[in-house]
């Protein structure tokens, strides 16, 4: 497996579900805090099709492709058929099979958390906002693990317990 197109990942807590109270009925709202880089999370999911609690905790992955070579969508299937997760070869193997929780969506904002004019660097706080269909995400944290993901950009999250 190519760790080319692996964005992001780390090991999540969750702290809190639903803390403004529940808004629908197959979607919560957690809040999580990493364990390795210290970032936090707020992620909406549903709750009908993966459950979780507080106190859980969970690996979260943000990659450009499912491709296990990190090669991109049209690599296998020939530059006039793309290639989505859902149209494998009989046998092919993908990133999605080793998640229980997988989403796809696109970056909608990246902004800085009280910068000092400094521009981005080293310890710069930022926050990634990425809508999966209307189920909003926030990543917040140090910029040097989120450099790699920009404004436009799609990804897929994937989550496994």
């Amino acid at each position: 497996m190519s760790k080319d197109n692996i964005l992001f990942s780390d090991i999540f807590e969750i702290k809190d579900i639903d803390p403004e109270g529940k808004k629908f009925d197959r979607v919560s709202r957690l809040k999580a805090r990493s364990e390795n880089y210290e970032m936090d999370l707020t992620l909406d999911y549903n709750n009908e099709l993966y459950p979780l609690e507080i106190n859980d905790k969970f690996s979260l992955v943000l990659a450009s492709t499912l491709s296990m070579d990190g090669v991109g969508s049209t690599a296998s299937a020939g530059a006039d058929k793309p290639m989505t997760w859902r149209e494998r070869l009989a046998g092919e193997r993908d990133l999605s099979d080793e998640y229980e929780y997988v989403t796809y969506g696109k970056v909608y904002r990246f902004d800085e958390i009280g910068s000092g004019g400094g521009g981005l660097g080293a310890g710069q706080k930022v926050a990634v906002f990425i809508s999966y269909g209307g189920l909003l995400m926030c990543l917040e944290g140090d910029f040097r693990h989120l450099q790699s993901i920009s404004v436009g950009q799609n990804l897929y999250c994937l989550i496994r317990k």
